[in-house]
């Protein structure tokens, strides 16, 4: 599953609270642009090696550079689970988990599987890697300019998702299910009912997923085009 939505939002400590020191705004900055600048070059990497070498030999090349990447995203568990940021825990487990059960469950557990090398395999990494440059940008725009985020950065981090969730999603299936057999033959019967549970919950967690995202984007939307009109009601009365 595509990666939901990880808000880089600090908690604001109320006055003379004695609570645990939390983690500084920009440690967290400097995730998000790290994070960013990495998933930008799987992007670029992706489509270099997708263009001059396709498959098979793309899985091969790239593989590596997503796991690791994709791996650190743990980083956002704990965040969510000691309040350095607002997202639900359960949700940011849900997507980390579901993108570890590809790339270590999948590409590591089972590199000769076909679902590798298969064309779904390049989809998989354009979704990935283009909703996560956008999303870490997003976030460390947030930060840096305290919540004025640049408007078109907040509409493609709330529009670009309804065509690269369906996409990564659906990849991030078929892979498993051509994974299927690799997997019993490598693990043997249990390993293979492992993934085809995780398949049976990707139909409900997908929709949770989608669904809190689409409300995320009318609220955003909805800021968007408030600040619009407040800008043309300050115009106005400036004329």
């Amino acid at each position: 599953m595509p990666s939901e939505q990880q808000s880089k939002d600090i908690r604001a400590k109320p006055s003379g609270s004695t609570a645990p020191k939390q983690t500084s705004p920009m440690w967290i900055t400097n995730y998000n642009l790290l994070s960013g600048g990495l998933w930008a070059f799987i992007l670029l990497n992706t489509i270099i090696t997708a263009i001059f070498f396709g498959q098979p030999e793309m899985f091969t090349l790239t593989n590596n550079w997503v796991v690791l990447v994709q791996c650190c995203a743990v980083v956002e568990i704990y965040n969510s689970a000691v309040g350095n940021v607002k997202s639900p825990l359960l949700t940011t487990v849900m997507q980390v988990a579901s993108r570890l059960l590809i790339v270590l469950g999948i590409f590591k557990a089972l590199p000769y599987s076909p679902g590798n090398y298969h064309w779904v395999y390049i989809t998989l990494c354009i979704a990935w890697s283009t909703t996560e440059t956008v999303r870490y940008y997003y976030y460390a725009a947030k930060l840096l300019t305290h919540d004025n985020t640049p408007k078109k950065l907040t509409w493609l981090r709330y529009s670009l998702f309804t065509v690269l969730y369906p996409m990564g999603i659906s990849s991030e299936v078929s892979i498993i299910y051509k994974s299927l057999d690799e997997a019993q033959f490598v693990y043997g019967a249990v390993y293979k009912y492992f993934l085809i549970a995780c398949l049976a919950i990707y139909v409900p967690g997908s929709y949770t997923l989608y669904s809190y995202m689409l409300k995320q984007r009318k609220k955003q939307m909805k800021k968007l085009a408030e600040g619009d009109k407040h800008k043309k009601e300050v115009e106005k009365k400036s004329e």
